[in-house]
């Protein structure tokens, strides 16, 4: 599993671009092959099935995973959400670990990430309530839950989470995306 990550987005394109990037110096595809969509609405290359990808794109911020076996990626610009959003979309366990976090919004957007992880992993979409998606809770290493692994990193505003079925790397390949506007 890689992830990539660029930010200074100033268009939606741009993410394309990153999972582009990403695709050609991992696997050498270029151009970019033919994107299509799973019945749950998850992307997919049709005549390379065995590759995985995911995106994801917030504010001016991307994210991309490839893998041999699904993957999931969230990533989030770090802001104050609704105040009451935590009670609806938390699990008690995950509400007990926000009450005792220094900062809430950072914490409850790595929740958030590592929940949208896990749904785009699974390729099935949101099924179920927000609530009810079994994460672990956010930790500086990478943690196994249900088989699968999960990851998260932070930076100046933004959080991301991995879900996968490999162990998830420390490191993320920053990128800078000199790409014109499509």
């Amino acid at each position: 599993m890689v992830i990539y990550r660029a930010k200074g987005l100033t268009a939606r394109s741009q993410a394309r671009a990153l999972l582009a990037l990403a695709a050609a110096e991992h696997w050498g595809l270029s151009p970019l092959p033919q994107i299509a969509r799973r019945e749950g609405g998850k992307p997919y290359f049709p005549g390379h099935e065995e590759l995985h990808f995911n995106l994801s794109h917030s504010g001016d911020q991307a994210l991309c995973a490839l893998d041999g076996a699904p993957v999931g990626v969230d990533i989030q610009v770090v802001k104050q959400w609704r105040p009451a959003l935590p009670a609806r979309v938390c699990s008690r366990p995950e509400l007990d670990w926000l009450e005792g976090q220094p900062e809430l919004w950072l914490s409850f957007t790595l929740l958030w990430a590592l929940k949208e992880a896990r749904v785009k992993e699974s390729g099935r979409g949101l099924t179920s309530p927000i609530r009810d998606i079994r994460v672990p809770l956010p930790a500086d290493r990478p943690v196994q839950l249900d088989g699968l692994w999960f990851g998260t990193w932070t930076g100046q505003g933004w959080a991301a989470a991995v879900c996968g079925h490999r162990e998830p790397p420390e490191k993320i390949f920053e990128k800078s995306l000199d790409i014109p506007i499509v």
